[in-house]
């Protein structure tokens, strides 16, 4: 009769396979062998097709984990930034608000949201529109904010059914918009994991279908949120479980990364639960994360 493994090794050869076995499934939990592979191919990339690009490599934090005055008892989820007003839009879930801040993370005003049950991504859309998924009902909600509203009431305005009826917490979390070609890009956490595009709802909510966008080599757990850079065509993905940022060509390819991780990047902590991504007309990098921070990455200057 065979022996139990356990009795045929050491304490000292059992804890080195215990420590094996965990390192393995850190592996693959967090996709460090395509992270590392990846890497190296970003180290590749040459001057030109790093300056026509994000490049993320290039960004420091300059402003880390300013907490958002007031906003404590919230649950703050998506950014976006409206160059009309030169600041971002949050939403957040726990008590449904619209939340405008300005870009150094001042709290300017809160507009009640009616009728959404867990608003978890938020963009400034075609026509100057905003835009809110909210993620439990798998709705779209498109409106135009006045400068003095108060509210926003959603059963006002056309909602675009985003399918995935058995979805539940793993629904759409991310929103952009995509201006050179005129659609909304939108990120579905996990479970599947993807990128989808929709042609933008006009005033009568009339879209076409949701469509998938081939993104076969993403390397993170879940997305969290998504921004468009019309200057370069590319996208920047939020990841909160791997705490990473990607940045994404055209075509859904990678093209450059960093880590949100203690001592990364000019980070002095890690980012916990990064929930939005904006990038504001100067490129800067604004991403909030739970317990209501805001983060500000901005890139030394290209020689």
């Amino acid at each position: 009769m065979s022996q139990p493994l356990s009795l045929l090794l050491s304490p000292r050869r059992l804890l080195l396979l215990a420590l094996v076995v965990l390192a393995a499934a850190s592996i693959d939990y967090l996709q460090w062998h395509k992270r590392a592979y990846f890497w190296f191919k970003q180290q590749g990339l040459s001057l030109a097709e790093r300056q026509a690009s994000i490049w993320l490599p290039g960004y420091r934090a300059v402003l880390q984990g300013k907490p958002l005055a007031g906003l404590e008892d919230d649950e703050t989820s998506g950014l976006t930034y409206h160059p009309g007003s030169d600041t971002l839009f949050t939403v957040t879930g726990k008590n449904p608000q619209l939340v405008e801040l300005s870009l150094d993370g001042e709290v300017l005003r809160r507009i009640r949201l009616t009728g959404f049950a867990d608003p978890e991504g938020v963009e400034l859309v075609a026509d100057g529109r905003l835009a809110i998924i909210d993620e439990r009902q798998r709705k779209l909600t498109a409106f135009d904010l006045a400068d003095d509203a108060l509210s926003i009431d959603a059963a006002d305005y056309p909602a675009v059914d985003l399918g995935f009826a058995d979805a539940g917490n793993k629904g759409f979390e991310g929103i952009a918009w995509d201006s050179r070609r005129q659609r909304v890009l939108l990120g579905k956490e996990r479970s599947p994991l993807g990128l989808f595009s929709l042609p933008f709802p006009g005033e009568d909510g009339a879209v076409g279908a949701l469509q998938p966008v081939p993104a076969p080599n993403l390397f993170v757990r879940d997305i969290s949120s998504l921004s468009f850079d019309a200057r370069t065509g590319h996208s920047l993905l939020l990841s909160d479980e791997s705490q990473l940022l990607l940045e994404l060509d055209g075509e859904g390819e990678p093209v450059s990364f960093i880590s949100l991780g203690s001592g990364r990047n000019g980070l002095g902590r890690g980012i916990e639960q990064a929930e939005g991504v904006a990038m504001d007309a100067a490129g800067a990098i604004y991403i909030v994360g739970e317990p209501n921070l805001l983060y500000v990455f901005k890139r030394k200057a290209r020689s």
